[in-house]
């Protein structure tokens, strides 16, 4: 079970009533304990360790962004990724020229959908960037 649903489990359970406070605190602990510095982020975000790699292309190193620019942020990069996932990370999609245009196609679109402050040449350059990521991160069919 990944971080995010154990903790969500171990909240919904203290919210039923199947567990006390001092429970959950304990077991609250030990979670805290087994985890990396990142994946305490990323609970933080409330994203995957994909969407927060996503998410890190997105905003770094120095976009400004409020707290409503954050989470259309977070909600592109979790669309883009299920984009990708569902429909354009087929097997070897590397191999044909097609394949790789309709996934770059697919990130121009997404990432359309940035906020504003995203302008042309930042927009242009964290397309590339992330289509980077993709292409060497995701070699085959993806799960």
């Amino acid at each position: 079970m990944n971080f995010l649903e154990e903790f969500q489990k171990m909240i919904d359970e203290y919210n039923s009533g199947a567990s006390n406070l001092e429970t959950l605190f304990d077991r609250l602990i030990a979670f805290t304990n087994r985890l990396s510095e990142e994946e305490k982020r990323g609970i933080a975000e409330r994203l995957s360790e994909e969407e927060l790699v996503i998410f890190d292309l997105l905003t770094k190193p120095d976009m400004k962004l409020s707290k409503a620019e954050e989470i259309e942020v977070k909600k592109v990069a979790r669309e883009l990724l299920g984009t990708l996932k569902r429909e354009k990370l087929v097997l070897d999609w590397k191999k044909r020229q097609t394949t790789r245009a309709a996934v770059r196609l697919a990130v121009d679109t997404v990432l359309d959908h940035l906020p504003r402050v995203y302008t042309p040449q930042i927009y242009e350059a964290k397309c590339e960037q992330v289509y980077q990521h993709v292409f060497e991160s995701y070699g085959g069919m993806v799960a």
